[in-house]
């Protein structure tokens, strides 16, 4: 249940004071007056533009009855209030029926507020979510009259027993998104007249108490994300207009009752995420629109009737047990479809999907279905994505798919697919992700496979594809990613996409000729894959330039001449190159140059593309990878001979007197003009080490002023974004210090961070190191600053990429989110192409950016939720062409197999740290879920880490 939906009784309150206020100017009770005029002067807020020389019953968020007689009506919401001193003096107006202070920063309700607009007794609708409440739930006596109750939003935390017995005219409750725990109360109002009981993403305890049975009036129940046991009570049949029921993320077991079947009601019915097993009950959606059974246990077969039922618009049945065949018949309204991750087999029926105009998603993926793609699947015009990889399918890949115009996601990989890439697949004008890789095609690659303009990432490897590379690839000017590896590709590298910047795969072919130097365009690619093929001639210098290429494989060609001095940054492989010579011995044999980590041979050999193609496994066309990689500061190469760069303007942002007496503005232009003083690359920007008169050393970012993704809109923009960093102050979040601006270039100034990235440190030399307290306390660190960006008073401050390459260590227990001014030069909302609408590094991105294109809360919490699987496991957010998150979650369907998926070295070490990290895996888990509703706000991340100390 959305939020507007739960705000639906509130609106229509608020449209029954509008239809019955008409505009009379009379004058209000000089009581009434008095006390508007005494409240204007304590907020004393330039946004309400209260005119005391004027009716109050004119102000803003001020209603007042018919004849302006009375105020029934204050709104103060969006206001950034802190002080509850003004709230017992609203209840002095004995006429207010509505108090809505949503949306600020109280922290506290006072007992004056309770006890006043207790005896006022005419109160209808209080709202105070989305501020900062702590403590306990007070104790609401004498408000009989009160309908609406939501203090959604907050941090009050403790038991609710008594105090909400006395709402007798209780209507809705929303206490969502809290810290409370304990049992669910089960008084709530003694009139029983509840509607709505919202008690989401809290800590409640224990079972579904029976007693919320006898509350006959019940629509809506919400009782997600919380520490929920036991099964659900037969006696929810009792409820006669219960219309949503929703238990996920919670630890219930059990079957599935049947009595969910007859509830005549109901039309949605979420339990996902839980542990509940058995067989689907037969009829469950005689009634239902939506239905999300998905990350259970349940086993045997989709009863056949199960998807027919023609109000049914969207189900979730993946990641459980379930085997059988697909039911031949699909509701003519569904929407969205999703089985992956099962064990079904058989064939996809051609029937179940002949003229589906409603059906936008349709997710098969893992299981074992065979036979051929239905053609039939061409009809379904709304389709936006179709996944249908990791199965046994076969025969040749129909044409008529091609008739999807509204297709973005196209996931067959993993199948047995034969003949050739129909033409008809060009026409899909909307795609932005194919996926056709490991599957047995063959012929050429259509050079109509440049119409498809809005293509993002292609993925053809592992097949028999023959030929020559169309020339016209390079007309692909979206594409971000080409992944050709593993096929009998021939001829000579054309010319490629400019826009290139995750990888070229071109390994494992029969490609011959020279590397050519129109390579040298894909100015931001960072893994250039060109191993097992013909290439002959000499390795080009431009691959050595410092540029964003991080990952270069050259190895089992028929390369000559000197390899190039390659840079650190670069991580390489040259060998099988019989003909090549290193630039620092006469030995003529072929060497690996590489630097820092080594990439054994053999995993390159026999399509070492595999592990390159990080971005099939995220499903997520949209991404831009960035990823951090470390460079030797002591790297010994001369600054160019290039005239300093031309300051601007140079300005300090902190108010610190240490630092701003250390910061010296030439030397950083000084240092940032030696490569030799590089740190750290990003995709965006650059790391320099600057070490300054004083002594003292810092970051000095440089921002590529020019790359079309940063949308400054000039200087002025830029100086008034970072004077509002500048004045965020936050132990674990990077804040910029200073800046300089130069004509093409700005340059950002931060607190050196000794221990460098936390993917460093983690999955380096460093990594043995990090104990458990070490990872503990940067996990909590991490969400400390993700809470804070996430509860800024001017909005939530939304990280792009949250990865752990952009977590900075000051020491092993001390890590700084950076990055974060990118959600400020960087407006998702204003872009109107895939590239920079959605940003994030692979495997750390959720998985409905793909269809929202939206960077979001939600969001950022999945992405912290892989940096927490990390430093549980050890593992990076990439391993093997696998996505972290999605191991974790494939093997967390036993709880009692989960010290399989926890770093061994570390939680052998006690029973107590083992304890821990189990908490912390439930934690880590319930972020990475893949339905954005159910993953828990940040601050209840930061809570439930807490706890588990």
């Amino acid at each position: 249940m959305s939020m507007s939906e739960l705000g639906t009784p509130l609106l229509h309150f608020s449209l029954f004071f509008c239809l019955f206020c008409p505009m009379v100017f009379s004058a209000l009770p000089s009581n009434q007056s008095k006390t508007m005029i005494t409240l204007s002067k304590l907020l004393n807020s330039t946004e309400l533009s209260w005119d005391i020389t004027k009716d109050p019953c004119s102000w803003k968020g001020v209603t007042c009855s018919g004849g302006n007689s009375s105020v029934i009506a204050i709104s103060l919401s969006g206001f950034s209030f802190s002080s509850s001193d003004f709230l017992p003096l609203l209840c002095q107006i004995d006429s207010l029926r509505s108090v809505d202070l949503s949306n600020n920063s109280l922290t506290s309700i006072p007992d004056g507020f309770i006890k006043r607009c207790g005896e006022n007794g005419g109160l209808e609708l209080l709202n105070i979510s989305r501020n900062r409440l702590q403590g306990t739930l007070p104790t609401f006596q004498g408000f009989g009259g009160l309908k609406f109750l939501d203090l959604s939003y907050n941090l009050l935390s403790g038991n609710i027993s008594l105090q909400l017995n006395g709402l007798d005219a209780l209507k809705s409750l929303n206490l969502s998104f809290n810290h409370f725990d304990g049992l669910i109360p089960a008084n709530l109002g003694k009139a029983m007249v509840l509607e709505l009981l919202v008690l989401s993403t809290n800590d409640f305890r224990g079972v579904i108490p029976d007693h919320i049975m006898d509350y006959r009036n019940l629509t809506l129940i919400d009782l997600s994300v919380n520490k929920l046991s036991g099964s659900i009570p037969d006696r929810i049949g009792n409820l006669p207009k219960l219309e949503v029921l929703i238990l996920s993320s919670n630890n219930f077991n059990g079957a599935i009752p049947q009595v969910i079947s007859s509830i005549a009601t109901l039309k949605r019915f979420a339990a996902n995420q839980n542990n509940f097993e058995g067989s689907i009950p037969s009829r469950i959606t005689t009634f239902l629109k939506n239905l999300d059974l998905s990350y259970n246990m349940l086993s045997g077969s989709i009863p056949s009737d199960m998807l027919s039922p023609s109000t049914l618009e969207t189900v979730d049945l993946s990641y459980n047990r379930l085997e059988g065949s697909l039911p031949s018949k699909i509701s003519q309204s569904m929407v969205r479809l999703r089985l992956g991750s099962n064990s079904l087999n058989g064939s996809i029926p051609s029937g179940a999907f002949g003229t589906h105009e409603k059906l936008m998603y349709l997710e098969l993926e893992n299981n074992s279905f065979s036979g051929l793609v239905p053609p039939v699947l061409g009809s379904c015009q709304n389709l936006s994505l179709l996944n249908l990889a990791g199965n046994n399918l076969s025969g040749a890949l129909p044409g008529e798919l091609g008739s999807l115009s509204h297709l973005q996601v196209l996931k067959l990989q993993l199948n047995k697919l034969i003949g050739g890439i129909p033409v008809e697949i060009t026409q899909l004008q909307k795609l932005s992700l194919l996926n056709i890789s490991w599957n047995m095609l063959n012929g050429s690659i259509p050079p109509e496979i440049s119409h498809l303009r809005n293509l993002v990432n292609l993925d053809l490897q592992g097949n028999h594809l023959s030929g020559v590379i169309p020339k016209s690839i390079e007309g692909m000017d979206s594409l971000l990613e080409l992944q050709l590896g593993g096929n009998q590709l021939t001829g000579e590298i054309p010319k490629m996409p400019t826009t290139l910047q995750i990888a070229l795969n071109l390994s494992t072919n029969i490609l011959e000729g020279p590397i050519p130097n129109s390579l040298a365009n894909l100015a931001a690619l960072e893994v250039l894959d060109l191993s097992n093929n013909k290439l002959t001639g000499k390795i080009p210098t431009f691959l050595a330039e410092p540029r964003s290429l991080i990952r270069l494989l050259l190895s089992n060609n028929q390369l000559s001449g000197t390899i190039p001095k390659f840079g650190p940054w670069l991580t390489f492989d040259v060998n099988g190159n019989k003909d090549l010579i290193n630039a620092t011995t006469s030995d003529t044999s072929p060497k690996s140059a590489q630097k820092g980590r080594s990439i054994a041979a053999a995993l390159v050999i026999g399509f070492a593309a595999a592990l390159f193609a990080v971005g099939v496994v995220t499903g997520l066309a949209i991404s831009i990878s960035r990823r951090y990689y470390r460079v030797n500061d002591e790297y010994p190469q001369s600054a160019e001979n290039l005239p300093l760069p031309q300051v601007l303007e140079g300005s300090l942002l902190t108010a610190n007197g240490i630092h701003r007496s250390s910061i010296n503005f030439n030397k950083a232009i000084e240092v940032v003009a030696n490569p030799a003083n590089v740190m750290l690359k990003t995709r965006f920007s650059t790391y320099y080490k600057a070490v300054m008169p004083s002594g003292s050393s810092y970051f000095v970012k440089k921002i590529n002023w020019s790359d079309k993704i940063f949308q400054f809109g000039g200087h002025d923009k830029f100086r008034r974004e970072m004077e509002f960093l500048g004045k965020l102050s936050n132990s674990n979040v990077m804040t910029p210090l200073a800046y300089v601006l130069t004509v093409d270039n700005a340059y950002l100034f931060y607190e050196f961070a000794q221990k460098g990235t936390l993917f460093d440190v983690l999955h380096a030399s460093l990594g043995s190191a990090l104990d458990w307290a070490s990872r503990y306390s940067i996990a909590v660190g991490v969400a400390q600053g993700l809470a804070f960006l996430h509860g800024c008073t001017f909005g939530p401050m939304l990280l792009l990429d949250l990865s752990s390459r952009n977590i900075m260590l000051k020491s092993l227990k001390e890590p700084q989110i950076g990055d974060i001014e990118l959600y400020k030069v960087i407006d998702p909302l204003k872009s109107t192409g895939s590239i920079s609408a959605i940003a994030g590094s692979v495997g750390y991105i959720p998985p409905e950016y793909a269809y929202t294109m939206r960077v979001t809360m939600a969001g950022n919490v999945y992405s912290f939720g892989v940096v927490l699987l990390e430093l549980l496991t050890g593992k990076p957010a990439v391993s093997e062409g696998t996505e972290l998150a999605k191991w974790a979650l494939s093997n967390s369907f036993k709880e009692d197999k989960w010290d399989h998926i926890l770093d061994f070295k570390v939680s052998r070490t006690s029973l107590a740290i083992r304890s821990q990290m189990l908490a912390l895996l439930k934690v880590a888990l319930s972020c990475v879920n893949v339905s954005p509703e159910a993953r828990p706000k940040v601050k209840n991340v930061l809570r439930m880490l807490l706890n588990a100390r």
